[in-house]
């Protein structure tokens, strides 16, 4: 991703962290909160994978077919469930979106010209405008409203008992929104 290395580091350790604590909520009791924990999980590290800066380690382009490959398919693991309401069909809606924002950075990414713009061709570097206007306006309208949800953070558990780790939906909006947070910089970054 362009950018600066300093930015670069920090999208991957929040992306890291993300996807760690969503591999903690796949051991939660509740089937809806395992279905959506494993896609955020391939997410969350996935986006650190390609937030890692190119003055770094610049990914050679298989490597970057493999990235559009892993999120091709987690795009229609999420459609397949997506289908089933009952199941949080609206959040897989989400991760569909989401999944297939990433194919769109990965081939970006491995376009000629898809880690430095050269210089007279200052667009080539951006993907295709209108894709990347649209993702990004998906995504300030996900991180507003996920963050809205955030704000009653009086978040009590039932009975008067403490949640374990794993089930702290407070937690579970805050991963959402740095990951919202961290796919509107890796865009604007694009």
């Amino acid at each position: 991703m362009h950018g600066t290395a300093l930015s670069g580091w920090l999208l991957v350790a929040v992306c890291t962290a993300t996807g760690a604590y969503c591999l903690l909520r796949l051991r939660s009791d509740c089937a809806r909160a395992r279905s959506s924990a494993g896609g955020e999980a391939v997410m969350g590290f996935g986006m650190a994978a390609m937030a890692v800066p190119a003055a770094f380690a610049e990914p050679p382009s298989w490597l970057l077919a493999g990235y559009a490959g892993v999120f091709a398919a987690a795009a229609l693991r999420a459609g397949w469930l997506a289908r089933a309401r009952e199941n949080g069909g609206g959040h897989h809606l989400h991760h569909v979106i989401g999944s297939l924002a990433m194919v769109y950075m990965a081939l970006a990414m491995s376009a000629p010209g898809g880690h430095t713009a050269h210089e007279g061709h200052p667009g080539a570097a951006g993907g295709v405008p209108l894709v990347t206007g649209a993702l990004l306006v998906y995504y300030v309208g996900y991180v507003l409203t996920t963050g809205a949800r955030l704000l009653p953070a009086a978040v009590t558990p039932r009975g008067g008992g403490t949640l374990a780790w794993r089930a702290r939906p407070e937690l579970t909006l805050a991963c959402r929104l740095s990951m919202g947070i961290a796919m509107l910089a890796m865009l604007l970054a694009l």
